[in-house]
């Protein structure tokens, strides 16, 4: 088990949370002054290039939209798209509409599924949600029935992370809510902020996840009762952010769980590895193949338009990443695998144009 070094309510009593709190107000100044200040690596060209892809690849966004089936998502701008982009160092950068906030969606399953891992041990967590592709829709119930026991194939599709959300410790959905809002507050320094019409919007209309619970409940893979599982993957996926926030739990999961702004190891490196493998192979929903081939990156959308990905330090002499970034990005029309179109657009101009592929 993983030392989590403070939870809601009992950090500003200990001298640890104390000097976990010193920690993340220096790492937000060191942030905002290196977001401020020129970097060689950053060079005016770059911004400029960036800004020039973004505004081309918004238009991109034409070929998806928004998520009909989530009321509150419909209403996104589609043509809307951001990007923001953290080094080590803390210096950022960013173009278009990098500040609009969005709801995690299952953006949310990777921090889920490292809490589920720091508390309990991955064998723990392994033993009942597995590590495999499935090729499926992210929503599907078919893998369930045709191979028994009915195990979910992994806790990117919304079987497994309904899973790993009854895994989270804590009685009641309360508990394990504030599990995981201690950890999304451990790497965004940020307490995290449910936004209660996407929530509402989403438990009125979430049918198919229901029936997923049911279906887990019944062959013994839920760890709690369904409305309990059910309210708290709901609650983890209307957590909302912006992209430097995904970005900067990127950039941590790039560095293998090491917070560079705090000099601190804040996850289990093997935790980290494993998620980021997931990313890898099952993170763009039934998309993650060609992503992987042509992008060539760990990352993980969600159906609200976010992506977050990672470049891990590489050993490139042309990268302009050598120590590793990571990657925030929203735009909120998506395909029919339920990932932003533009995003995905953009990143494949990156990837091709500025060589950051792990491959």
């Amino acid at each position: 088990m993983f030392n989590i070094r403070f939870l809601p309510g009992v950090e500003a009593l200990s001298t640890e949370g104390k000097k976990a709190r010193k920690h993340r107000i220096w790492g937000e100044a060191r942030l905002v002054q290196a977001a401020t200040t020129t970097n060689s690596k950053w060079d005016r060209k770059r911004m400029d290039e960036l800004e020039q892809w973004v505004a081309y690849h918004r238009l991109q966004a034409a070929e998806g939209k928004c998520a009909s089936y989530i009321p509150a998502l419909r209403r996104a701008d589609p043509t809307q798209l951001g990007i923001c982009m953290i080094e080590p160092s803390g210096h950022k950068i960013t173009a278009g509409d990098w500040e609009v906030p969005f709801t995690m969606q299952s953006i949310s399953k990777v921090v889920s599924f490292i809490a589920a891992c720091c508390h309990h041990g991955i064998s723990y967590v392994l033993d009942r949600v597995d590590v495999e592709p499935t090729g499926d829709a992210f929503n599907s119930i078919i893998r369930l029935e045709m191979h028994k026991p009915g195990k979910p194939f992994n806790p990117m599709i919304n079987a497994g992370a309904i899973t790993v959300s009854s895994l989270l410790p804590g009685d009641t959905p309360e508990q394990k809510l504030d599990y995981l809002y201690a950890i999304f507050q451990k790497i965004t320094a940020t307490a995290p902020v449910v936004n209660e019409e996407v929530f509402v919007s989403e438990w009125m209309t979430s049918h198919r996840n229901r029936a997923l619970s049911h279906y887990l409940k019944d062959t013994g893979y839920l760890d709690c009762e369904v409305e309990e599982a059910l309210e708290v993957y709901l609650k983890q996926c209307s957590i909302q952010v912006n992209t430097e926030q995904i970005a900067l739990i990127g950039l941590i999961l790039a560095l293998d769980g090491y917070h560079p702004l705090r000099g601190e190891q804040i996850l289990p490196k093997q935790v980290v590895r494993l998620a980021k493998a997931l990313m890898l192979t099952c993170g763009m929903y039934d998309a993650s193949g060609k992503f992987a081939a042509y992008v060539g990156l760990p990352a993980k959308s969600g159906v609200s338009g976010g992506i977050m990905t990672l470049v891990p330090p590489i050993l490139k002499r042309e990268s302009p990443f050598p120590d590793g970034c990571g990657i925030g990005i929203f735009g909120p029309a998506i395909d029919s695998c339920g990932n932003s179109v533009a995003g995905v657009s953009l990143l494949k101009q990156i990837a091709h144009e500025w060589d950051v592929s792990i491959f």
